[in-house]
């Protein structure tokens, strides 16, 4: 399994992808035709063998070359996406998005949950927010990986799972190895969810001594990149910040006093609506 390549620093996956884009974004003159060939690129990448992925010296350069040949066929008309730099439907997405954007950072945030709630899982504007509308010890909210709740009292394992949480936040701060294997459970599982749009893992992480070397390695310290404590799915969970904007979203599933599964998004389209309602300056 070719895990010496896609087990890299976050910052280098996220770096990769914007270099891609940029390159593609300056062929193109479209960012949606931009993002459309690199997701076509990386589709190309998990497509290939494990073997032939573990051939490829240099990643980064045959990723670039198949984005270049991608974005000279487009222009060329030969190939997917003909055209796209001048469809006019596709600059009208791009108006109607950035005239969301701004309304949803002009919204109270009770406001956006209840809009979010109604366009994305039809609940009824009413309900929406009377669910929302919570007084302000109330957890914070993201639509984007669950539904709000309001923090009444705490259910059975909050405070464990908090600590737990806590502790796992200190661990990767400072790198601790022998601290995160301690908190993990004899046989924990890491997932990771690129969504193919990043170089990430394919495949889970077994065992404790493998999921703390790959998360050590996914985190490490830096200046760029804060780990903060956040509500996930109504549990205690983590957010990523990479230049402050959202990088990852982590959730842990704790058992009795030990992490049994680990969870780490990483997925461009699903970490977009939480990068629009947090802009990662609350603590």
């Amino acid at each position: 399994m070719d895990r010496a390549h896609d087990e890299l620093p976050l910052e280098e996956l996220l770096d990769e992808r914007r270099h891609l884009l940029e390159a593609a974004y300056r062929m193109l003159g479209s960012t949606g035709a931009a993002e459309s060939v690199i997701d076509e690129t990386y589709r190309r990448w998990f497509e290939l063998p494990g073997p032939a992925r573990a051939r490829i010296d240099a990643p980064g350069p045959w990723l670039a070359g198949v984005a270049y040949s991608i974005c000279r066929a487009r222009l060329a008309g030969t190939g997917p996406g003909q055209g796209w730099a001048a469809r006019p439907e596709e600059r009208l997405g791009k108006e109607v998005g950035a005239m969301l954007r701004r309304a949803l950072r002009s919204f109270s945030p009770a406001e956006r949950a209840a809009f979010m709630l109604n366009e994305v899982f039809g609940i009824a504007p009413g309900a929406a927010f009377d669910s929302v509308a919570q007084p302000k010890d109330t957890g914070p909210t993201h639509p984007a990986l669950g539904s709000p709740r309001p923090r009444r009292s705490p259910p059975p394992g909050a405070q464990r799972q908090d600590e737990v949480v806590h502790a796992f936040r200190q661990a990767c701060l400072t790198e601790d190895e022998a601290l995160l294997e301690s908190l993990l459970a004899p046989d924990p599982t890491a997932v990771f969810d690129g969504g193919g749009k990043v170089r990430a893992l394919v495949t889970p992480v077994h065992g404790g001594r493998q999921v703390t070397r790959t998360l050590l390695t996914l985190l490490p310290r830096s200046p760029r990149t804060s780990l903060r404590i956040r509500d996930v799915n109504g549990r205690t969970g983590l957010v990523v910040y990479s230049d402050r904007q959202v990088a990852a979203v982590i959730s842990l599933g704790v058992s009795g006093h030990r992490i049994q599964q680990i969870c780490v998004i990483l997925n461009p389209d699903k970490l977009g609506t939480w990068s629009e309602l947090d802009d990662g300056t609350s603590p």
